[in-house]
């Protein structure tokens, strides 16, 4: 019964932060909300850095309480994409508002933890994602070929 009653003060812990860190505040004469994700990370690299490392943190307060693989792996696709689309200076910032990694994740909790939804291993997530990179990082070599062979001709 203590360990239920742990697990339900992380998932309270872990939206709070959630709340905090993307839907705090309001834009007054709008309905657009934003925490200080989109705050920190005005300070370039630094902040998308430290939002990066916040949002890792609250991702590992739900693996220590029993996440899935699957639901982990989904989260930290969420992480990943926000932080590398969020340091992109001005438009980043813009995308921190829209998007809101956190509670994408605290949604994705509460599906797992009250729904009983995204049960399994990571390798659903996983394995396409390295497939992805895989052919970005070979594009990308090809491009850079291309590109000093237009140089250097």
């Amino acid at each position: 019964m203590q360990a239920v009653s742990k697990q339900k003060s992380a998932i309270s812990h872990v939206e709070s932060m959630a709340k905090w860190m993307d839907s705090r505040f309001t834009i007054p004469g709008t309905n657009i909300r934003f925490g200080f994700d989109a705050l920190i990370g005005l300070i370039p690299g630094a902040g998308d850095f430290a939002t990066l490392l916040i949002s890792g943190y609250m991702v590992s307060i739900l693996a220590r309480n029993g996440a899935s693989g699957f639901v982990l792996a989904r989260m930290a696709l969420n992480i990943v994409i926000d932080a590398l689309l969020g340091s992109i200076p001005l438009i980043g910032d813009i995308f921190d508002v829209a998007f809101k990694a956190n509670v994408r994740n605290v949604k994705l909790m509460q599906e797992h933890y009250v729904e009983g939804r995204h049960k399994g291993g990571a390798w659903k997530i996983v394995v396409p994602i390295m497939l992805l990179l895989i052919l970005l990082v070979g594009a990308l070599a090809w491009l850079s070929y291309k590109f000093f062979v237009w140089v250097f001709d």
